[in-house]
């Protein structure tokens, strides 16, 4: 591995601090069970399937932690690089800008530069995924009703940072020699956002010419 692509996981590049599973309890087991299913080299697809017998929310609460620790890290790696000077706006090329609307500060969606964005964007995900009465780790405790539609928005979110990346920094990950990274980390995200139906496809627009003219 070059000097470079260590950097992609250097943990003081880390955006955020990584949120972890519990040994022993069931999401764990799923954790570790999705993880052994990716180094071993099986299809991504085939990947991201729900396992059977296992439950639906369990599978999603595993990922939608396991994204927001990967790409919580992959824009550790650039953040560097996005400024409000670079990125005085939170966009995916000029067909695309992202508003920030949170229901308390910004009640109304607000433009902002891409580093602002990302703040609270993070922020916000961090406290979903700590709360547990969304994100339960008990065994017994049930998920709240609208457990998916809150995951579909974090997912939703999370995507836009790929296209933040992809779009306007990723000259910065070539020169790191992280490509392949990223678009492995892409392709499973995509498949699973896919697989389970959690994102709106008019929201994936953004990278299809990027998937068509790129190998990824």
């Amino acid at each position: 591995m070059s000097i470079a692509l260590k950097q992609v996981f250097n943990k003081d590049k880390t955006f955020r601090p990584k949120r972890k599973f519990e040994p022993g309890t069931q999401r764990f087991e799923l954790h570790k069970r999705a993880q052994a299913s990716l180094n071993s080299g099986v299809d991504l697809k085939a990947a991201v399937q729900l396992p059977s017998g296992e439950d639906q929310n369990d599978w999603v609460a595993v990922h939608v932690v396991d994204f927001f620790n990967r790409i919580n890290l992959i824009y550790g790696t650039i953040c560097e690089f996005c400024t409000e000077r670079t990125c005085p706006v939170m966009s995916g090329g000029p067909k695309y800008e992202y508003r920030w609307q949170d229901d308390m500060k910004y009640k109304k969606p607000t433009a902002l530069p891409a580093p602002q964005y990302m703040n609270l964007l993070m922020d916000w995900i961090e406290v979903q995924i700590n709360n547990e009465d969304i994100f339960p780790t008990s065994v017994g405790v049930p998920f709240p009703k609208n457990f998916l539609q809150i995951c579909k928005k974090i997912l939703c979110r999370l995507f836009r940072v790929f296209v933040h990346v992809y779009i306007h920094h990723f000259d910065r990950i070539i020169l790191m020699g992280a490509e392949a990274h990223i678009n492995t980390c892409y392709k499973h995200f995509y498949y699973f956002v896919t697989e389970l139906n959690l994102i709106d496809r008019k929201e994936l627009e953004p990278l299809v010419s990027l998937r068509s003219g790129r190998k990824l």
